[in-house]
């Protein structure tokens, strides 16, 4: 044993300090542009370090992220060594792009995951149904927030953009496999949703469902109400399609739509949104 009696005292009253301290979470949705297009000056080599040094700024403790593909999650968890991550690609054979998690390791531990597509069989691999014009999935993780033995559940999404029913059915899906979990549990909707916040009919799903906005719910906001900007500023007619949406024991001290560029350079062409979580004790 290293700790000598003086420094089990010490150790026992930063204890006690942690234990009255508020338990806060971070959260990210980034759409980050699969790396193989053919973007040009926006292409991934020109904007991957834009794209990490955001991340790096905001350190968020979960990033659901949508068009990512494996080396591109790679990258990021390679020069922001503080994450790890859990993904599968959307194709036969696990290949193509994932709505890859990454996280905090020294925050959270993650103790179940799974993958399911948004189609009318959602447990098999690569499927599509409705009217989607793509295989689309999504990632779930089961996580232990270490700090408060707090079991956070979290969904990472990318629904469809063109199949207006693909995207009704997809958010009444993910209602359906989130209902198993207790309501006194923390559960985290992430994703790029295709669909405008406040006006579209798989938000209503949600707002229907129970869960919360968090851009609405947030006690502050910075930033404008557009998620999507093309790799530029953000357009004021723009629509709110990158959502964070929430049930159970949390409150909202603040969101974020972010707007980090590098003199013009933009990280994706989508602007990560973020929330600002605490956990609140059951009563």
């Amino acid at each position: 044993m290293r700790m000598a009696g003086l420094a089990i005292s010490t150790m026992a009253l930063l204890c006690a300090a942690d234990a009255h301290a508020e338990a806060t979470l971070t959260v990210m949705s980034f759409n980050v542009r699969y790396g193989t297009a053919m973007d040009g000056p926006n292409h991934w080599r020109h904007r991957k370090d834009i794209l990490v040094e955001t991340i790096r700024r905001h350190a968020p403790d979960i990033i659901g992220t949508q068009e990512c593909l494996e080396f591109q999650a790679e990258y990021i968890a390679e020069k922001l060594p503080e994450y790890r991550w859990i993904g599968i690609g959307r194709d036969p054979g696990g290949k193509g792009e994932m709505t890859a998690i990454l996280y905090k390791k020294s925050i959270l531990v993650p103790i179940e995951c799974r993958h399911f597509w948004l189609s009318e069989t959602p447990d098999a691999p690569s499927s599509k149904s409705w009217d989607s014009s793509l295989t689309r999935i999504t990632t779930y993780v089961r996580f232990h927030h270490v700090a408060t033995g707090t079991f956070i559940h979290c969904f990472n999404t990318h629904f469809d953009h063109r199949g207006e029913e693909a995207r009704i059915r997809s958010a009444e899906l993910m209602v359906e496999q989130a209902s198993g979990i207790p309501p006194d549990a923390p559960v985290i909707f992430i994703g790029d949703f295709n669909a405008a916040a406040e006006t579209s009919r798989p938000w209503a799903v949600f707002q229907q469902a129970g869960y919360q906005d968090a851009w609405i719910a947030a006690e502050h906001r910075e930033g404008p109400p557009v998620t999507w900007g093309a790799f530029k500023a953000p357009d004021p007619e723009g629509n709110r399609i990158d959502w964070i949406l929430f049930r159970g024991p949390l409150s909202v001290r603040h969101a974020e739509t972010v707007l980090y560029n590098e003199d013009g350079r933009y990280p994706s062409d989508h602007y990560p949104v973020t929330a600002g979580f605490v956990l609140l004790k059951k009563p």
